[in-house]
C-alpha cells in the first residue's frame, strides 16, 4: 500500500458513527444473498472503507474469496488490522476490472464519483461480469438534506474567514469539477435504463433513515468523516476551520430541533440497487 495521502481519510472519525453506517450494508445484503449459489463465491468490495462492510460480507459467505478495495491508505490500513483474513488493495472504482468477479459490493463509493463517470463506471463493471453475476450498490441520496446544502451555503458565505478558501470554485455548479461539493444522484430510472440490457433483473428502492444523534454536534462529526471533508482540506488555516465549523453548526440548529430527549434526528436517504447479470 502507498505512503499516505495528503488529505487521506480518518478511519477514526468514519467509525465514530460504525453501526449506523453499517446498517445500509445489511440491507442491501439482504438482497443479494438469494443471488448467490456458490459454496465459494468470487466477491470485490468496493470502496470498502475501514473493512466494516467486508466483515458482513465475510459473515454471510465464510467461504468467500473476498477482496476489499479503496482509495485510501489510511482506510486500508485500518481494514487490515480489523479483518486480516482478506485480500487488500489500493485501488480507483472508475479503472477497477472485477475479474472472475460473482458479486461486486459498493457501500457509497460510487456517491463520490462525478455524475460524468458515475453511471458509465457502474454500467461497465456490470457488463464485464458473466452471465448471473450480481453487483450491488448503495449511495446516500442527501444532496437537497439540510445537512449538505448548510455545506454549500456556509461555504459560500461571504467576507468571513475561509471565504477566499472557496473563491477559486463555483461552489453548487455542476460544471465545475474542483468544487467540493459532492454531484447529486441520478434518478432511479437512470440506473434501471444503463442497467436493464444486460440484467436478467434490477431491484431499485429507496430508504430514508432517521438516526437519533445526541445533538446537532453529533450531526457535524458524522459528516466531518463524510461529505464535509472536501470542504475542511481546503481551510488550512486551523482558526479559519473552526469558525467554518461553528457557523455551520450554527445553521444546523435552526433546521434540526430537538426531540423531548433532547437528541436530534438526522434523515439519511440511500439509494439502493442490486441487478443480476443475464
Amino acid at each position: 500500500m502507498s505512503a499516505e495521502k495528503k488529505n487521506d481519510w480518518s478511519a477514526q472519525q468514519y467509525l465514530k458513527f460504525s453501526n449506523e453506517r453499517t446498517r445500509p450494508v445489511h440491507d442491501l445484503l439482504s438482497q443479494v444473498t438469494p443471488h448467490v449459489q456458490k459454496e465459494t463465491p468470487r466477491i470485490y468490495d468496493l470502496g470498502c472503507g475501514p473493512g466494516n462492510s467486508t466483515q458482513v460480507l465475510l459473515d454471510a459467505f465464510p467461504s468467500a474469496k473476498i477482496t476489499g478495495m479503496d482509495s485510501s491508505p489510511a482506510m486500508l490500513r485500518k481494514a487490515c488490522t480489523s479483518v486480516p483474513s482478506v485480500e487488500w488493495v489500493e485501488g480507483d472504482v472508475t479503472s477497477f476490472q472485477g475479474e472472475g468477479a460473482d458479486v461486486l459490493f459498493s457501500n457509497a463509493v460510487f456517491h463520490w464519483l462525478r455524475q460524468d463517470s458515475r453511471i458509465s463506471t457502474l454500467e461497465r463493471l456490470f457488463q464485464g461480469l458473466k452471465s448471473g453475476g450480481v453487483i450491488a450498490i448503495q449511495v446516500p441520496d442527501n444532496y437537497t438534506e439540510h445537512s449538505h446544502k448548510l455545506m454549500r451555503d456556509t461555504a459560500s458565505l461571504p467576507s468571513l474567514p475561509w471565504s477566499r478558501c472557496f473563491a477559486d470554485t463555483r461552489i453548487g455548479s455542476l460544471d465545475d469539477i474542483t468544487r467540493p461539493d459532492l454531484d447529486p444522484i441520478e434518478s432511479p430510472g437512470a440506473f434501471y435504463n444503463a442497467l436493464i440490457p444486460h440484467a436478467s433483473t434490477v431491484n431499485i428502492w429507496r430508504t430514508n433513515y432517521q438516526h437519533a444523534l445526541k445533538d446537532v454536534g453529533a450531526i457535524v462529526e458524522w459528516v466531518k468523516g463524510t461529505g464535509l471533508q472536501p470542504f475542511l482540506h481546503r481551510i488550512e488555516d486551523a482558526e479559519a476551520r473552526k469558525a467554518f465549523l461553528l457557523e455551520y453548526e450554527r445553521a444546523l440548529k435552526g433546521k434540526y430541533p430537538e426531540l423531548v430527549d433532547g437528541k436530534v434526528l438526522l434523515g439519511y436517504p440511500r439509494l439502493f440497487v442490486v441487478a443480476v447479470r443475464k
